[in-house]
């Protein structure tokens, strides 16, 4: 297992850097100066000349991508053009807000997506299977920006079961930092009512978010279930009278696990680094929104820091799914 793991750690060196390639070239293969777009169109030549020079923006790209690789070996992620703070401050202070929802959209994947896609493949033809298949059909179809509009109007504007956009209402005071999770950091403290606050603020963004990845789990589940049930060890199981449960949850899901997994690793790397539209919508202040607002102002160091930071995201999950695989299929090992 330690060999195995040294090797991928090997791999995903190469694969970040292949990242950081990428994200450079196309960040500077645009035809627009940034220093122009961050100091806007009343800025004078002079002040974007030395802007230019100020950051190395008038330096060979070579020169350029070798200077930044330095800075990235030295956990340096190099300056926001934008705000100029330094970019690995400004992903810690919005990188929690993403991880928060994404949690939560996660979380309700689960409850909602492996239940549904139990109950279909259970009574596989007839009335509950149609329900799941239709819930994974809208759910995979309907736009997320549709829903989260869709949904602010009916459960926020039209009854008022759950609050706006935001982590926390106005006359909410945020707990003291401590992790960026707000509802961790309100436990922390004891403080009992910003727990709730910052809870029912983030039950909308989360099921907006979550909506697509509960179909495809629904979808899975049902398929790769449907797969094992009509395995003979299963039929065997059943005629030596084993309940239908301990049948299901102990043997069937167990062997059907490995491609829900691997769907499960892949959604929460999407949703970890592409919140982009529902937290724009909530006015989440996540990496997404960070991201939208870098790119458009032509923050190039910003954008390839939320590159960076979103392989590395795809790569430890996909590491971590691997590495469950020998848990639930002892068939599979590393040794």
């Amino acid at each position: 297992m330690l060999v195995y793991l040294l090797k991928r750690l090997g791999l995903m060196v190469f694969v970040l850097w292949g990242v950081t390639l990428a994200a450079f070239l196309i960040s500077h293969a645009l035809p627009a100066d940034p220093a122009a777009a961050v100091l806007g169109q009343n800025a004078r030549q002079e002040q974007i000349e030395d802007f230019r020079h100020k950051n190395g923006l008038d330096r060979p790209l070579p020169v350029q991508y070798g200077l930044y690789m330095e800075g990235i070996l030295h956990g340096d992620l190099g300056k926001s053009l934008r705000t100029q703070n330094n970019i690995a401050s400004d992903l810690r202070q919005f990188f929690p807000a993403t991880l928060e929802i994404t949690f939560g959209a996660v979380l309700f994947a689960l409850l909602i997506g492996i239940p549904l896609g139990v109950i279909a493949a259970l009574w596989h033809g007839r009335w509950p299977d149609l329900v799941a298949r239709i819930f994974a059909l809208l759910g995979g179809a309907t736009p997320v920006y549709w829903l989260a509009i869709l949904a602010l109007n009916i459960f926020h504007e039209r009854l008022g079961w759950l609050p706006g956009p935001g982590r926390l209402d106005s006359y909410s005071l945020p707990p003291p930092t401590k992790t960026g999770l707000m509802t961790v950091d309100a436990l922390l403290v004891g403080d009992r009512e910003v727990f709730i606050d910052a809870l029912r603020h983030m039950i909308l963004p989360a099921l907006v978010l979550g909506a697509y990845s509960a179909a495809l789990l629904t979808r899975m589940t049902r398929s790769a279930l449907l797969e094992v049930l009509s395995q003979d060890y299963i039929r065997t199981a059943r005629a030596k009278g084993m309940k239908q449960g301990r049948v299901v949850w102990r043997h069937a899901m167990r062997n059907a696990s490995l491609p829900i997994l691997t769907v499960l690793g892949g959604l929460f790397g999407g949703l970890l680094t592409g919140a982009v539209l529902t937290e724009t919508i909530f006015s989440w202040p996540g990496i997404g929104g960070y991201a939208t607002t870098s790119a458009i102002s032509l923050d190039f160091p910003a954008v390839m820091g939320v590159t960076l930071v979103a392989g590395l995201a795809y790569s430890l999950v996909n590491l971590l799914v691997d590495l469950a695989y020998a848990f639930f299929d002892p068939r599979i090992s590393y040794s």
